[in-house]
């Protein structure tokens, strides 16, 4: 079942993707430090939660930040030389295999591999990039990349909204968990 595009985000529907968070990149990017705190905070969130992580790495740009892969359990990057991550046909293949209808996107660079992959994705899935875990080398290419999703039909949400909004609730022990992570 498709969910609607309007409705909040369901665990049970959801998935993580990471999209190439890798050491020859990172360096040049406006608000990295910010990028690589939220979204090991996603990384972690996910694992408290139980959904899923998918993470991409751009062959040729070294492997995924320490800072990043530490936070991730058992997650094997998948390589691609494509810019949108749905021409990887390993890609397609877990996304499919997770069976998931809404995809939480964050990552660089958010005006190729993340607006492509997001403007892509809309035509079949629910796509939420998280604002505040995407960046690009400049910031006039983020704000850029942001304007056309949202035209696409791509919903721009931020870390703290995707996290609440899976939890529904206070009071329970992932609640208090996440409040961990957010403090």
């Amino acid at each position: 079942m498709h969910s609607s595009k309007h409705s909040l985000l369901s665990k049970d529907d959801s998935l993580l993707v990471i999209i190439d968070m890798q050491e020859r990149l990172v360096p040049v990017i406006s608000e990295k430090q910010m990028v690589l705190e939220n979204i090991a905070k996603l990384i972690k969130f996910s694992y408290i939660i139980g959904i899923p992580v998918v993470l991409t790495e751009q062959q040729k740009l070294g492997p995924t930040l320490p800072e990043i892969n530490k936070e991730l359990i058992g997650v094997q990057p998948i390589t691609k030389i494509e810019f949108d991550c749905f021409g990887s046909n390993v890609f397609r293949e877990q996304i499919s295999r997770l069976n998931r209808n809404t995809l939480i996107i964050a990552g660089i660079e958010a005006h190729i591999c993340v607006a492509q992959t997001a403007v892509h994705a809309v035509s079949q899935y629910t796509v939420h990039v998280v604002s505040d875990a995407i960046s690009s080398r400049s910031p006039h290419n983020r704000e850029v990349a942001l304007q056309r999703m949202q035209q696409c039909g791509v919903t721009i949400t931020s870390t703290e909204m995707v996290m609440y909004e899976l939890l529904g609730k206070a009071g329970t022990n992932s609640f208090r968990e996440v409040l961990k992570l957010v403090k």
